[in-house]
């Protein structure tokens, strides 16, 4: 509720030259004073009450079951673990062929847009076939009321969605009903119900098994490892081995340190719920940051002169950086346009052949500002910069430099 000021005399106007200031003017706007903390809550202020009110209609209005609560009892995010784990193996129950699978993504996803990009560099389009889902998350089991998780949906391209909330309305391209089931699968979680998930959160990518209909795995880092080199017989890009056996200690250590400091480290800043778990984990990503700019001021990319599987990780990461984690995960200590090197990098990257498809900006935007009530009310998107990927990159030629 707002507070409401109105003038109660008219007779109580004080005169200071040409304006009038009422006394209930002046009670309403007292001179600017040092703020003190309530000593106790029955002493707080109706203003404090009101905020703790609507904290706890920010927490209410979290969806449940999805990342945005994961988060420890001293604020700050715990990623959950994927829970199938299954490999691709040439004499294992998944065996790479052709036609077989299917992966489920969100082109606003970073984990996901991994594999999206990891099929475009190996030159797998013809063999494993990919879809996306609309940006906008849903309410899956909306006729249940006491089934608060919202998530991804399929739609018809085209189809305009709202925000859980019920703001807005968002239609683009890009994403599709579900190609394997139709009509009869409306929500990545109906997928996981399908094979009888518990115990999970109902994300994004999924590699489907399309001939014994179930999950083979939602490990992005493990999916693009298979596909990296278990379908070189079918692949026109064979050539390229993204981790190859002589870089794989480095790449190795290299995701490690990324992952937690940099790929996940954006959501602990924007997930967090305590300013302590936000000042740890934004310390922490822009030393990490840093630590890529000296590496990219060296080296092409994060491994040497080729890219690898250290790259096609980061780089999801970065894409979305300046667009949406700067404003929407409290991200604004640098803008990676101020970084010489990982400015170039990120377009140099990008203008690489197979990983252009996996970057959309406008699921990118519409996902993060429209599906989180709990951090974006009203479902407004920022405009953004309009930074142009396809701008010359000037990292071609010998390093270091």
């Amino acid at each position: 509720m707002l507070a409401r000021f109105s003038a109660t005399s008219t007779s109580s106007l004080l005169r200071r030259g040409s304006r009038a200031v009422s006394a209930a003017q002046r009670r309403a706007f007292p001179p600017l004073r040092r703020a003190r903390v309530p000593s106790s809550p029955d002493r707080a202020s109706p203003l404090v009450t009101m905020a703790s009110a609507g904290a706890r209609l920010d927490k209410v209005a979290t969806p449940g079951d999805t990342a945005v609560a994961d988060v420890s009892a001293t604020g700050a995010f715990v990623r959950k673990d994927s829970i199938f784990r299954n490999r691709i193996e040439k004499d294992g129950p998944f065996p790479p062929e052709a036609g077989r699978y299917h992966v489920y993504v969100s082109l606003a996803c970073p984990w996901a847009c991994r594999v999206v990009s990891t099929i475009g560099l190996k030159g797998l389009g013809d063999v494993i076939s990919w879809s996306s889902v609309h940006p906008t998350w849903q309410k899956t089991r909306a006729a249940d009321p006491d089934d608060t998780h919202a998530g991804w949906a399929f739609a018809d391209a085209g189809e305009a969605l709202s925000s859980p909330s019920g703001c807005g309305s968002f239609s683009g391209g890009n994403y599709e009903r579900d190609p394997v089931h139709g009509s009869a699968v409306r929500f990545v979680r109906d997928l996981y119900d399908r094979v009888g998930a518990t115990g999970t959160r109902f994300t994004v990518p999924i590699l489907w098994d399309k001939k014994t209909s179930t999950i083979v795995s939602n490990e992005s880092s493990e999916i693009i490892r298979d596909l990296n080199d278990q379908f070189d017989a079918f692949a026109t890009n064979d050539s390229l081995d993204l981790y190859p056996e002589s870089k794989r200690g480095t790449i190795d250590a290299l995701n490690e340190w990324i992952y937690h400091g940099v790929n996940n480290g954006v959501y602990k800043c924007g997930f967090a719920t305590t300013q302590a778990a936000y000042d740890e984990a934004v310390t922490e990503l822009f030393r990490c940051l840093d630590e890529i700019e000296a590496i990219l001021s060296q080296s092409r990319y994060l491994a040497g002169s080729t890219i690898t599987e250290a790259d096609v990780r980061l780089f999801p990461t970065l894409a979305r950086f300046d667009e949406v984690y700067v404003v929407y995960f409290k991200t604004n200590k640098k803008a990676l346009r101020e970084y010489k090197h990982i400015s170039g990098y990120i377009r140099d990257v990008y203008q690489t052949e197979g990983v252009k498809p996996s970057v959309d900006m406008w699921h990118i935007k519409t996902h993060y500002f429209t599906s989180h009530p709990v951090l974006n009310a009203n479902a407004v998107v920022p405009v953004g910069s309009d930074w142009d990927f396809d701008a010359p990159h000037g990292r071609d030629g010998a390093y270091p430099r």
